[in-house]
């Protein structure tokens, strides 16, 4: 009887032993039931039985046995998570249960330069293939989505905060205008907004003022200067006389040609600082943080004018006799010598 309880002792090791070996192999061996690439949609709440036969269905993972053994294997008690999925090549449900266990979703980058108008910015994501540009136009005149911090805006212009986003591949143009905006808020904090109000402007009026400074200069060590100019005209009333306002102007009209011509200053609308004292309507452009921090706290000078040097840099004078002899020297001189 002994002898006997030993035998089927060994016979059960065995059988064990063998479903082991059997379950290991089923749940590491790479398979792929289709060719190419495959994208998985995951919806929130889906059970995990309705996860595996998506899985199974897409050619994933060979069966529901397969997919339940991996689950438990190798799940070890986390929940598969919702999103989109993109395989390529066969893979093992082992790795196919730790990518959804970790949430590997697919995403698409997509990114915004700081600078851009709201048509610009609408240029790129239709040709990123992510929706329509038409769409993302639409939505960002819808200005409920920054009430709160700028209850004057009539459209989101300025406030769409430029930067990298990772995407899922359908995303649309209101929920990516609405990712933007709330980039914008994440951006313009607590400390932000707290020292925005100690300057004694409005956060339309910052923006504005930012807009101009992301316009006019890319180089960091300049952008406290140029504020300081458009901060200090602002203060004692002269006009911004910005070339960049006239440019958003005439691309509003429709007649931007790429050169602002003598007759453009004195183009009829709101944008145009030549024509019209005081800030525009609104921003220009979508500012980055650099530049909404350089105009909350701009350099202390006196300075009320600048020029390009053509470099990229630009020399700044405090009064318009001085600016004068920049201009002849940057403008006038320079392209001379260069005929």
């Amino acid at each position: 009887m002994k002898r006997f309880l030993l035998f089927l002792l060994l016979v059960l090791l065995l059988v064990a032993l063998g479903a082991g070996l059997w379950v290991r192999q089923r749940v590491t061996a790479p398979f792929a039931g289709f060719s190419g690439e495959q994208f998985i949609e995951i919806p929130q709440g889906e059970s995990t039985a309705g996860i595996g036969r998506r899985l199974v269905e897409a050619g994933v993972i060979r069966d529901p046995l397969t997919f339940r053994l991996a689950v438990r294997t190798f799940a070890r008690g986390r929940s598969l998570k919702a999103g989109e999925y993109r395989f390529e090549g066969a893979s093992t449900p082992a790795e196919v249960i730790e990518r959804l266990a970790k949430g590997d979703v697919y995403l698409v980058s997509l990114t915004f330069p700081e600078g851009l108008t709201a048509q610009e910015m609408a240029v790129l994501f239709g040709q990123s293939g992510l929706g329509s540009a038409d769409a993302f136009v639409e939505a960002s005149r819808d200005p409920s989505l920054i009430a709160e911090v700028d209850p004057q805006a009539d459209t989101l212009e300025g406030y769409l905060f430029p930067d990298t986003y990772s995407l899922p591949r359908r995303i649309s143009a209101r929920a990516m205008v609405g990712r933007m905006v709330k980039r914008f808020t994440t951006v313009f904090d607590d400390d932000l907004r707290r020292q925005a109000r100690a300057t004694g402007l409005t956060v339309r009026q910052i923006m504005s003022i930012a807009a101009l400074v992301e316009k006019e200069t890319a180089r960091a060590e300049e952008r406290p200067l140029v504020a300081a100019v458009y901060r200090n005209r602002f203060r004692i009333g002269m006009p911004m006389q910005a070339d960049p306002t006239v440019i958003y102007a005439l691309k509003r009209a429709g007649k931007w040609n790429g050169n602002i011509r003598k007759g453009d200053l004195m183009f009829d609308s709101p944008y145009n600082t030549y024509r019209y004292p005081g800030l525009p309507p609104g921003p220009i452009a979508s500012p980055g943080r650099a530049a909404i921090e350089a105009t909350i706290s701009p350099a202390k000078v006196d300075y009320l004018y600048f020029v390009s040097r053509n470099d990229g840099s630009h020399a700044f004078a405090s009064t318009l006799p001085e600016h004068n002899r920049n201009v002849q020297k940057w403008q006038v001189e320079y392209f001379r010598a260069r005929r």
